[in-house]
């Protein structure tokens, strides 16, 4: 997950320097005033990167699931609590798996976080291990950075192996 804030504190800065060059270097030659087309392209060219930060996290939680070849689709098998927002800002979310199998089993589950018209937020990948035969297990989902407005949370892919 460090990669992620890396990543996430990356766009953060670029999209600082990129507005505050937009702003700052912006003049006619005549260092009159700034052009505001000069801004919004560094805004856009700033909302273009964060975009391609979220396209790469969903491709991240996609091919870690995806590293479990022999896993069963188990969405049915986990449900998830209320989302809540923990001290740090961040949105957590409690992740249940039932094991229906007749022996120990562990589960990954891929958590998609989104606002309450459905736009996606943020995703993360959590493991419930060793949930045993009949029996439940517990994680908390937690997002990698800190959402605001009203969160939903929703499985988006459980794998059991």
């Amino acid at each position: 997950m460090a990669g992620y804030r890396t990543r996430w504190w990356a766009v953060g800065a670029a999209l600082v320097v990129a507005v505050g060059a937009g702003l700052t270097g912006c003049t006619d030659g005549n260092d009159t005033e700034p052009r505001p087309t000069d801004a919004a392209s560094a805004v856009e060219s700033a909302a273009s990167q964060a975009s391609d930060f979220w396209a790469s996290a969903t491709a991240e939680a996609e091919r870690r699931v995806d590293e479990i070849t022999k896993g069963i689709d188990v969405r049915d098998d986990v449900t998830l609590g209320r989302p809540t927002t923990a001290d740090d800002g961040r949105t957590t979310v409690e992740v249940t798996a039932r094991n229906t199998t007749d022996s120990t089993k562990s589960f990954v589950v891929q958590v998609d976080f989104k606002n309450r018209h459905g736009d996606f937020l943020d995703t993360v990948v959590v493991t419930v291990s060793d949930v045993r035969a009949g029996g439940s297990g517990e994680a908390t989902a937690r997002s990698t950075h800190k959402l605001s407005g009203d969160v939903q949370a929703e499985v988006a892919r459980a794998v059991r192996y």
